[in-house]
């Protein structure tokens, strides 16, 4: 199944850079706990301050799982809190954490299925 969430940036230049160079080289502890929690695939695109992630993951997968657990690694806990400083709140946040899911509002190919 595929999720897509979004959050935002601080608008700040060389927090962006910094969010860009961390994302170039993940640490490996972070992606090894990706894939233990659940997650296939992520992926993350960035217009100006705004974040698009889609991540792939079993029918089950429990996205509050991308806000860590107290047994999470020392490094993911630093990870996690290291990019919340680049971060930001959407103003219209009511989910776990600050990447909020989004709506699918159009998919190709169950319309092109239909007829």
């Amino acid at each position: 199944m595929r999720h897509c969430l979004t959050l935002d940036l601080r608008d700040d230049p060389v927090a962006i850079e910094s969010y860009d160079r961390y994302h170039a080289d993940v640490w490996p502890e972070v992606l090894k706990d990706l894939r233990e929690i659940g997650i296939d695939d992520m992926t993350i695109w960035r217009r100006g301050t705004r974040m698009v992630m889609l991540l792939e993951a079993p029918d089950d997968f429990d996205l509050r799982k991308l806000a860590g657990s107290p047994d999470s690694h020392p490094r993911v806990k630093e990870w996690g809190e290291l990019m919340g400083t680049f971060q930001k709140a959407l103003p219209d946040a009511d989910f776990v954490g600050l990447w909020q899911p989004m709506a699918e509002v159009f998919k190709m190919s169950v319309q092109i299925a239909r007829l």
